[in-house]
């Protein structure tokens, strides 16, 4: 099987002037109007904007390899890099659209600085569909009858979502007053760093084609993996909120009694809403933990591993042993 069969450089090198450029126009356009903006982008303006330029740096640095053809050196785990950046990519912008114009735009009063962030709002969206449609179509570039994607496996996307959501969450925890104060909310924050930690190197050592380890041993050791997070998931879904929002453990019932949130128009979210964030995207995270938890033990009990499709293909393209009468 030749290398340009599975690895078709001339169609990566037409996505990257197809989709690559827009998505460097469309990120950069969006966080140079937020930055435009100056003092009264507000925290929350900052964390999009920084999350825009992370994605136009990447996209740039990747778009650089395909250009040279440094990718070639190792395709396997370039292709697998690449497109798993692009649903972060997709994730980002979409997250960060949302946040924005829900915690900031619909509050800005209407006149030049509004029409920046609608717009920076709208480039951020145009960005994230773009970033769809290259995971959508990289399966149409790599052929992936003879050619493994781990990214487009269940798994895999069990793995950038709880990652994803972890990073969101760590972002609104960025206000340490949060949980500080109290040792229950320190260990809720301990149970997110080590859940991220664990699904970040999982997901690194299955890029790495750690997907050949022995099927059995490498189920249970995933399934294990899983089960340990959903209980320290668990214990954070339960403390969170009990103590962020308990009149009687020192938490607050009702937004109103903070003070940050009875103004009109504030440039960061007040601690109150962070709280409910980091509650709602603790729930969620549980929820795809649950759904990993239940995958590997349907893979513990079958007995098997899904197997990468090129060694299925490179099975059936052995020749057959000569018989003997």
């Amino acid at each position: 099987m030749s290398t340009q069969s599975t690895y078709p450089g001339d169609a990566v090198f037409a996505m990257c002037c197809c989709l690559r450029l827009p998505q460097l126009f469309s990120t950069c356009v969006a966080f140079s109007l937020v930055a435009d903006m100056g003092f009264r982008r507000g925290a929350i303006g900052n964390w999009s904007m920084s999350f825009w330029c992370i994605c136009f740096a990447m996209t740039l640095i990747i778009t650089i390899v395909d250009l040279y053809r440094a990718d070639s050196l190792f395709p396997f785990f370039w292709c697998n890099i690449s497109v798993t950046y692009a649903c972060y990519a997709a994730l980002i912008c979409l997250s960060a659209s949302i946040i924005y114009s829900i915690t900031y735009v619909q509050f800005v009063p209407y006149g030049p600085y509004r029409d920046r962030a609608i717009a920076a709002t709208a480039f951020s969206c145009i960005a994230s569909v773009l970033y769809v449609i290259e995971v959508a179509g990289m399966g149409a570039c790599y052929e992936l009858k003879e050619t493994f994607f781990y990214v487009h496996t269940t798994q895999a996307l069990l793995k950038v979502l709880e990652t994803f959501v972890a990073g969101v969450i760590f972002a609104f925890l960025s206000n340490t007053s949060l949980y500080l104060h109290q040792p229950v909310l320190e260990w809720c924050v301990a149970v997110y760093s080590i859940c991220f930690i664990l699904a970040a190197v999982v997901l690194l050592l299955d890029l790495a084609e750690w997907k050949y380890m022995p099927p059995v041993p490498f189920s249970i050791f995933r399934l294990v993996l899983s089960l340990l997070s959903v209980l320290l998931y668990i214990s954070a879904l339960v403390l969170w909120p009990l103590y962020q929002f308990s009149e009687e453990l020192g938490g607050q019932p009702q937004r109103s009694s903070d003070e940050d949130c009875m103004d009109e128009l504030t440039y960061n979210m007040c601690a109150w809403d962070q709280r409910l964030a980091v509650a709602v995207l603790t729930a969620v995270n549980l929820l795809v933990y649950v759904a990993d938890l239940g995958y590997w033990a349907r893979q513990v009990s079958v007995g098997t591993k899904d197997q990468p499709r090129d060694s299925q293909e490179d099975l059936r393209l052995l020749p057959s042993l000569p018989t003997t009468s």
